[in-house]
């Protein structure tokens, strides 16, 4: 009785210690917007709020997906979500700027994206949507 439940147990924790891939993430803007690619550069130039506007020169609404925020930041800058929420903290009360609109699920992402010329978010792969064009990959 004691093997079996040791081996459970080894089981258990060798299941619990494995990392399940991170999901690959895509930035998607407006089709309308003129932009056909973005640098990593660019993109985290938009998403910090350094940049206004979109590089076509379209004012720049920026969303964040909330449930995919801390794997996006990560993978774009480097930064965990404390970091990215204290930074924002710092800007919002030097009155700077304004965070991204953080948005409860990628369904409405691709919607206000769609809708919106400046819109831009992100979403999981595949973002097969032909109402959005996809302008950069992230992933680990």
């Amino acid at each position: 009785m004691k093997a079996v439940v040791n081996t459970a147990l080894i089981s258990l924790l060798a299941l619990c210690g494995t990392r399940t891939p991170a999901a690959e993430l895509m930035i998607i803007v407006n089709q309308g917007s003129g932009i056909e690619q973005l640098s990593r550069e660019e993109a985290s130039h938009v998403f910090l709020g350094r940049l206004k506007t979109l590089p076509s020169g379209t004012p720049a609404v920026v969303l964040d997906t909330r449930p995919l925020r801390e794997a996006f930041y990560r993978a774009l800058v480097g930064k965990s979500l404390p970091e990215i929420n204290a930074y924002w903290a710092r800007l919002r009360f030097s009155g700077r700027t304004q965070p991204p609109d953080q948005i409860e699920d990628a369904s409405e992402v691709l919607e206000r994206v769609a809708r919106q010329p400046g819109a831009i978010g992100f979403v999981e792969m595949p973002a097969n949507d032909r109402r959005v064009r996809q302008v950069l990959r992230l992933g680990d």
